[in-house]
Parts: structure tokens; C-alpha cells; sequence
């Protein structure tokens, strides 16, 4: 909890960057055109995954895929999606070139296969995409990587850390050209590789991971809008992942990885991984920078690290965030899919981006 001399009044304002989004799931079709605003209000670009089914695989299936974005928030309207390729065993290295030398994907994700949502067809024998990664490297394209383990004799809450041991340290030692961003970090493992790192490895974090903890999960009874992939850790990963985002380290900064799944989907028994966080993102991180003191380091977390990895400049625009009383968020929201919970932080969101 935060300490009160920590706590601006309201009627405090706070003025960054327009943030960026570095990891995002927008779906396609109905569900696409539901959730793209959720983003586009408030993040000047976000890097778009690919996990559709089919995948995004190629550089023309990522230029249809941008197509069918932008015909939604048509180019200009104040968003950039910032499209990736999903890497399986057979992409072609010189599609992969092409993409990146014609404007149409920023960066290739990895997904181990069977790792999360629509990842069947990622990687399994990473001998096999070596040619892509040592292209990447070359014309300095960044990989975005799934960072854990599919072995089902890794307890879940270790795949991370075993994952950085057995696949990422020696894909690194191999390629060290290549520029690396390890996505949605949930642990000190993670936080402390990173920090350790000399060059060429970024970390992304989430909203939902900077507040949740797997007590939140679990405790009290199963709670099926907080689960994801990574799963929540125990609560000093928590506070580990919160000291690295507000310590204006460049090497961390935002990635939601919002991610919509119908009520239906994740009420199953069975239920889908995923937590939509689009709408009271800004507002949630906010209040954790605001309760460790470090409100002013919002800025560089959610929009000038990531530009700077990426090779990119800051957005020019502006927002400025209020505080005052409590703002009311929808529950859901209604998409042609059927209805979509939002992430809810478990405490009063005060701040709000001001119209």
C-alpha cells in the first residue's frame, strides 16, 4: 500500500509522451473492431501480435492483416500498429527482410509451441529457425519472445526462469547480434537477467502483473478474468517486476498484452488465458507509480523507453492525466462476439486521461 506522503490531491495534474503499447493483442474481425479502440484512445502505436488463426506468417499476410486494422482506424487517425510475424519452422529469411525493409513488420515473435492462445504452430526444434534469427540480427529486426517452457515436467510457475536457462541464454550466446525483448516478465529471474545483460535484451511488463499476484488467482476461490500465460507469481516477483518499471531503467518498459477473450471462453471449464486490460491501462499505472512515489517515471515506462529499443522516436503528442474522484470503467465490454470483462485492479482508480 501506498505511504500517504507518497499521494498527490486531487486536482493534481501530470503531463507525458503519448505511451505506446509494445505487446497487444487486437484479434481480428468482430472482435477486432470492438477492442482497436479501447487501444487507439489513449496509445500512439502498439506492436501487434500475430497468434491469429491462421497466423500472421508472412510479410503479405501482416500487410492484409494492417489492412483490415486501418480500415478500422484508418492511417493518420492518431494510432500506428506496428505489425510482427509469427516464427515457425519454415519462415523464409528473405520474407522476413522484406517485411522489415518495406515498412510492413517491426519484429518476428517467438512462441514455443503450445506456450499460450493459438501458439500450436510455433517453434519446437529452434535449430530450425537459426537462418531467421541470424537474418534478424543482421538487419537489426528484434525477436519478441514467449519466454517459457512447454515440458509438462516444469511445474508452470517455473517455465519462466527455465526458460531464460535452457533456450534464451544459449539463443543469445549464439546470436548475440540479435535483438531480443523477453515479453511479459513475471519474475526476479527475469528482472535480474535483464538487468545483468550488457546489450541487445529489452523486457516488457504488464499491466495486470504489476498488481496481481497468483493469490489473487487462486485465493478465496478461482478467479478466471485474472488468469493469463505467464500465470501471476508469488508476490515478491510482484514487487521485484514494480521496482524495475518505475526505476527508469530503459531496458523496461509497457506491454499490456491485452488480451480479449469472450466471457464465454473464459468461463469454460477449460478456460482461455488472457487478461483485457486496453481500457483503464493508463489509469491502473498511474496509481502504482503514484504508490511507490515514482509517479514522474510513468513517462519513460509507457512511452520513451520502448521507442528508444526499438529504434524509433517518441510519439510528439501529449496526454495529461487528472486526479480526482474515483472514474468509473465499464465491467465489459459488448463486442460482436459476445462481451469482453475488463481487467479490474481491485482498488479506486483516481487518475484519468483528461479529454
Amino acid at each position: 500500500m501506498a505511504q500517504l506522503d507518497t499521494l498527490l490531491p486531487t486536482g493534481s495534474e501530470i503531463t507525458l509522451r503519448k505511451p505506446d503499447d509494445w505487446h497487444l493483442h487486437l484479434r481480428d474481425g468482430a472482435m477486432l473492431a470492438a477492442v482497436l479502440p479501447e487501444t487507439a484512445r489513449h496509445f500512439g502505436r502498439a506492436i501487434v501480435m500475430p497468434n491469429l488463426v491462421p497466423p500472421v506468417v508472412t510479410a503479405a499476410q501482416a500487410a492484409a492483416y494492417r489492412d483490415r486494422i486501418y480500415a478500422i482506424w484508418p492511417q493518420g487517425a492518431g494510432f500506428t500498429p506496428l505489425m510482427t510475424l509469427y516464427l515457425t519452422e519454415e519462415t523464409d529469411p528473405e520474407d522476413v527482410a522484406h517485411a522489415h525493409a518495406a515498412g510492413i513488420a517491426t519484429a518476428v515473435k517467438l512462441y514455443p509451441a503450445g506456450a499460450t492462445t493459438n501458439s500450436a504452430s510455433g517453434v519446437r526444434d529452434f535449430a530450425k529457425v537459426r537462418p531467421v534469427l541470424e537474418k534478424m540480427a543482421e538487419i537489426g529486426m528484434p525477436l519478441c519472445v514467449h519466454g517459457e517452457v512447454t515440458d509438462h515436467s516444469v511445474d508452470i510457475f517455473d517455465r519462466e526462469a527455465v526458460f531464460i536457462d535452457k533456450v534464451l541464454k544459449p539463443l543469445r550466446k549464439k546470436t548475440p547480434d540479435l535483438k531480443v525483448v523477453m515479453e511479459h516478465v513475471t519474475t526476479q529471474d527475469a528482472v535480474d537477467y535483464v538487468r545483468d545483460s550488457k546489450k541487445n535484451l529489452a523486457a516488457t511488463i504488464t499491466t495486470h502483473h504489476l498488481i496481481i499476484n497468483r493469490n489473487h488467482i487462486l485465493a478465496g476461490g478461482i478467479k478466471p478474468h485474472y488468469y493469463c500465460l505467464p500465470v501471476a507469481k508469488r508476490e515478491k516477483h510482484r514487487v521485484a517486476l514494480v521496482q524495475a518499471a518505475v526505476s527508469g531503467d530503459p531496458r523496461f518498459f509497457l506491454g499490456t498484452d491485452s488480451a480479449p477473450h469472450t466471457d464465454a471462453n473464459k468461463l469454460l471449464p477449460c478456460g482461455c488465458a488472457g487478461v483485457f486490460s486496453a481500457t483503464n491501462t493508463i489509469s491502473c499505472l498511474a496509481e502504482v507509480f503514484e504508490a511507490a512515489g515514482k509517479l514522474k517515471a510513468l513517462e519513460a515506462f509507457a512511452a520513451l523507453n520502448g521507442p528508444k529499443f526499438y529504434g524509433l522516436k517518441p510519439n510528439d503528442e501529449t496526454i495529461t492525466l487528472t486526479k480526482g474522484d474515483p472514474i468509473s470503467y465499464p465491467t465489459r465490454i459488448e463486442t460482436g462476439d459476445g462481451p469482453v470483462t475488463v481487467f479490474d485492479p481491485g482498488f479506486p482508480l483516481h487518475w484519468h486521461v483528461a479529454v
